[in-house]
């Protein structure tokens, strides 16, 4: 008799990625006093999100990427408890107006915390990309299902439906992730050359100490009992 289950967590190896820096040769002094917004509106300075233990901080480009909105698709899967077990903290900031963070959350399922950089001042200080480039280095995020037509044109069916018929940040504004504290301490970073130059979750997360990994592969699997 087969069982077909869809885990989400298991062990796997990990993978190796030349992308991005362990040695990251960023300052966040340089951000720390820069101002970020939840949900409802309230202003906090971006330090506050690491000063006082390690966090993953995840830039996506703007809130109606299809890229973006798949890779936090596969945010919202990773439990709780691995977060818990490693002492981290998983966020994500956009460069939206704060009204849209409810929306997307409720899209995605994502259950941490998330904010906006409405100004870009995060962005633009840490020297983040502004336009897309391609090349061999650049690695395709595992976590995008979609073709590029097809996510393009969800992206713009999401944009006409949406309440506040508006861009949900500057379209050619690339993201990227970073590891950093407790303190200014930064233990990775990296930065987005294109839509598609996600770092991968699982690899990421260890790289921040989570000792599970994620499988985010949509098919079954097959126990044998």
């Amino acid at each position: 008799m087969a069982e077909v289950l869809s885990p989400i967590t298991r062990q796997v190896a990990k993978e190796r990625r030349e992308t991005g820096t362990r040695a990251a040769e960023i300052d966040l002094r340089e951000v720390e006093d820069c101002l970020i917004y939840d949900r409802h509106g309230n202003s906090f300075p971006f330090r506050s999100l690491y000063q006082d233990r390690k966090t993953v901080v995840i830039f996506v480009r703007n809130f109606l990427c299809y890229s973006c909105k798949e890779y936090v698709d596969d945010l919202s899967k990773v439990p709780k408890e691995a977060l818990e077990d490693a002492g981290i903290r998983l966020v994500v900031i956009g460069q939206s107006a704060f009204c849209h963070i409810e929306p997307f959350c409720l899209l995605t399922g994502y259950p941490y915390e998330m904010y906006v950089d409405p100004e870009r001042c995060i962005y633009q200080k840490l020297g983040m990309k502004r336009e897309e480039t391609f090349t061999d280095s650049a690695h395709p995020s595992p976590h995008v299902k979609s073709g590029l037509l097809m996510g393009q044109m969800r992206s713009i069916w999401r944009a006409m439906t949406s309440p506040a018929f508006d861009f949900q940040g500057d379209l050619r504004q690339q993201g990227g992730a970073i590891i950093a504290g407790p303190g200014s301490q930064v233990h990775f970073c990296h930065f987005d050359m294109n839509h598609l130059d996600h770092m991968p979750i699982t690899w990421l997360l260890q790289l921040a100490g989570v000792q599970q990994t994620l499988d985010f592969t949509d098919k079954p699997k097959i126990i044998h009992v």
